[in-house]
């Protein structure tokens, strides 16, 4: 990996800026990449658009913002909307097949998953969401070692909630990798 760029896109309250925060942390802190993480949300705290922006690079980083992502996450349907056609020509664009209705013909690996239904049938809550989705992510990419990830959810997720988050990644990670 010369140098991956990243936006994941949503609503505020699914996890959209944590799962950016835990994916960067995890390449730099585990695995000595270089990141940068940036974000920008609407005007609503709950529910308003959310967007960050992820650069991994074994480079320098000298602009953090995101213009043409190699790898674009939208998990509303208005993500998809705004966001669809920033993504690189044969890149990877990534939803989840509950909340985003594709629309349009992406030059991009269009890749549809029930993660939000997978997490609420496997585990009942919603608060795990965007650890699926990164698992997801890492299943689909291979961008960084799932252990990296772990240890980052570990660094940030209370004790009591590390056991149900990993079972969220690892469902996310096989539905990426089938």
């Amino acid at each position: 990996m010369k140098r991956t760029r990243l936006v994941f896109s949503g609503s505020g309250g699914q996890g959209v800026i944590t799962a950016a925060i835990i994916l960067a942390e995890a390449a730099v802190i585990h695995e000595g990449i270089n990141a940068t993480q940036s974000q920008s949300y609407g005007a609503a705290a709950r529910g308003g658009a959310t967007r960050s922006d992820i650069i991994l690079s074994e480079g320098e980083i000298h602009f953090p913002e995101v213009v043409q992502p190699n790898v674009l996450v939208c998990l509303t349907q208005e993500a998809y909307n705004t966001y669809s056609s920033i993504v690189r020509p044969g890149g990877t664009l990534l939803t989840d097949s509950r909340f985003v209705k594709p629309i349009k013909k992406i030059d991009a690996r269009q890749t549809e998953l029930p993660m939000y239904d997978t997490v609420m049938k496997e585990i009942g809550k919603p608060i795990v969401f965007n650890i699926c989705v990164l698992g997801a992510l890492i299943g689909i990419t291979e961008l960084l070692k799932p252990a990296s990830l772990m240890k980052a959810v570990a660094d940030r997720v209370p004790k009591d909630f590390l056991e149900m988050n990993n079972k969220a990644f690892d469902l996310g990670l096989s539905l990426g990798a089938e």
